[in-house]
């Protein structure tokens, strides 16, 4: 099937034989959380890169349900991987800088052990006798080849969907054994509505007629139920609008494909072909095992649960999620990102906007996107910045965001006001540029909150922690007294609901820094008195009428009678004339472009 369309996180996967694969047997039985043991299990790994003299090197990578050990070519002659997108020389998980390791998971069906394997005590396949398993035997598992290979800290622990669960559980099960997690698409457990998607494969696999009971390796086997198992899950990873872009033009225009399932439409031919990919090289017993791995998969349904849950991690994190999914929708990530921050874990979070649903972190759609985050985060594990800040590099776009100037003065300002050792959350962060700096005063912990992609790249990049919000929707994360300083640096004025967002800082912050600037200034009163015009001007301000965030017009003079009646304390006051580069101490009001307000209860 050449046509673009029909390409899937699929096409590339094979029942082949993995030809770099090795294996591993423990010599101990392993015991089950759910009950029961399994003697002699065997794991099938591949590994990619050199671990180094150090042995700190190391990138163990977690493969989602249907995936294996191979995730990616060895060289020109191999197979491709399943994510070779993302993994080799160069890549986003450089196989030059990284010793990386994955496995096939406990129960699966390339070459751990699972259903398909045979049993010691029978000599034949386990079949449905294989016993329930949970995440926490997966990555059991996963730690006895961690340890056989002489590695007493990963780097990182990386993996999507089902493997961002695994990604989770190494987290909060081996605390010290974690530098690092990148969870993409996941979620602390499953919605109801995923449940009832695996619950309807589940029962496609054991209605056939042929699965007999789970024994079905003599035989044909459960090929129906497994494919329409295979096509229900398919449809949930691709989202709305890919369904519409791929087969909207052409749904009375379907492939002829050999299938017995129903093809008048073009969708109809496409998953009967997925699902006869599918049947070629997988298990039916292992769908069943691993989806119901992930049904029992719970870190908590709500925000205390989790926070208890994630109370042990000490890593790094790095969450991705993106904005079609539905199967994993971003709201689970969210809720990760706040237990993580309540407890003041480093963590950076990523809402990646893409069309292409939960197989988005599989396709090259949003690779230079999701790729750029993971290679920065990495480079940035050991808190050294792959990029350097220059303080008069701090412009986006081609401006300053100071009014006048390119050069901030008013994070100048600000950092003179924030002490050593302090904790700071910066609203609206930007590129980082005033996180940098207050990093470099030697502050901390430090966050910062910013809604553009590019902005928060800049910042992973530079090794700041930044979550993907709009502060526009309050600050709900944060916890009372949180942070020393709370700072809004030249955003107010495009705030909606300033009341609401001014309440949040002060409840979050023990005090808070506002800056914004000042429409009372000279110059911007002659534009609309004299000229009639509105008031426009280089940098913050260059905004033409018609497409300006800038939602709020007020004064130094407004903000402070604002301030009064609600019993907000102005501790300080800084007015600056920015195109000077100066500060201003008389009639600030009408000479002062810019203002700083430091406030608390």
């Amino acid at each position: 099937m050449a046509n673009d369309t029909w390409k899937s996180t699929d096409s590339v996967r094979t029942a082949r034989p993995l030809k770099y694969a090795r294996e591993l047997t423990l010599a101990e039985p392993l015991d089950l959380e759910l009950g029961g043991q399994i003697d002699n299990v065997t794991i099938a790994y591949e590994t990619y890169g050199e671990l180094n003299e150090r042995r700190d090197n190391a990138v163990l990578i977690c493969h989602a349900l249907s995936g294996d050990s191979h995730v990616a070519r060895h060289n020109e002659s191999d197979d491709p991987g399943w994510w070779d997108l993302a993994v080799g020389p160069g890549k986003a998980i450089d196989t030059d800088r990284y010793f990386v390791v994955c496995s096939n998971v406990l129960g699966g069906c390339r070459g751990t052990t699972g259903p398909n394997t045979l049993n010691p005590n029978t000599g034949k396949p386990y079949g449905a006798d294989f016993p329930s398993i949970t995440m926490g035997d997966i990555v059991g598992v996963q730690r006895r080849l961690i340890d056989y290979l002489g590695i007493g800290e990963l780097r990182a622990v990386v993996g999507g969907s089902m493997g961002g669960h695994q990604v989770l559980t190494w987290a909060t099960r081996y605390p010290e054994r974690v530098a690092s997690a990148i969870a993409i698409a996941t979620s602390a457990r499953l919605t109801v509505q995923a449940l009832a998607f695996d619950v309807i494969g589940r029962n496609a696999i054991l209605r056939d007629p042929d699965f007999e009971d789970g024994d079905y390796y003599d035989r044909a086997g459960p090929a129906v139920g497994l494919a329409l198992a295979r096509m229900l899950g398919h449809i949930t990873y691709l989202s709305t609008e890919s369904m519409n872009s791929k087969f909207e033009a052409n749904r009375l225009e379907p492939h002829d494909v050999p299938t017995e399932f129903e093809k008048r439409f073009s969708i109809g031919s496409y998953l009967a072909y997925q699902g006869a990919r599918f049947v070629e090289r997988f298990d039916a017993n292992t769908y069943i095992r691993l989806s119901m791995a992930m049904d029992l998969f719970d870190l908590g349904a709500t925000h205390r649960q989790r926070k208890d849950a994630f109370a042990r991690s000490r890593c790094r994190w790095l969450v991705v999620s993106f904005t079609s999914d539905w199967l994993f929708p971003p709201e689970q990530s969210q809720e990760i990102v706040n237990a993580l921050v309540s407890l003041d874990r480093s963590v950076t979070y990523m809402n990646i906007a893409s069309p292409c649903g939960h197989d988005a972190f599989l396709l090259e759609e949003d690779l230079d996107t999701y790729g750029e985050l993971l290679q920065s985060f990495l480079a940035n594990i050991d808190g050294e910045p792959a990029v350097p800040f220059d303080e008069d590099d701090d412009v986006y776009a081609c401006d300053a965001t100071s009014i006048f100037h390119p050069h901030r003065i008013d994070y100048d300002r600000i950092v003179e006001r924030i002490p050593a050792g302090s904790s700071v959350l910066d609203l609206g962060c930007g590129r980082g540029g005033l996180l940098s700096r207050l990093r470099r005063k030697g502050c901390g912990p430090l966050v910062g909150v910013e809604l553009n992609e590019k902005a928060i790249l800049e910042c992973v990049r530079r090794g700041l922690d930044v979550i993907h919000a709009d502060v526009n929707d309050g600050l709900a994360a944060f916890d009372d007294k949180q942070f020393d300083y709370v700072v809004l640096s030249q955003t107010l004025q495009a705030v909606e609901n300033v009341e609401g967002l001014v309440g949040d800082m002060l409840r979050v912050g023990r005090n808070c820094i506002v800056s914004f600037p000042n429409f009372g200034y000279h110059k911007l009163r002659r534009m609309l008195a004299e000229d009639g015009r509105a008031p426009e001007a280089p940098g913050l301000l260059r905004f033409k009428w018609y497409n300006s965030p800038n939602i709020r017009f007020f004064t130094i003079r407004d903000f402070e009678e604002f301030c009064e009646p609600k019993g907000i304390r102005i501790l300080e006051r800084v007015a600056l004339d920015t195109e000077r580069s100066c500060e201003v101490t008389d009639d600030v009001n009408r000479l002062a472009d810019t203002a700083i307000f430091v406030i608390s209860r």
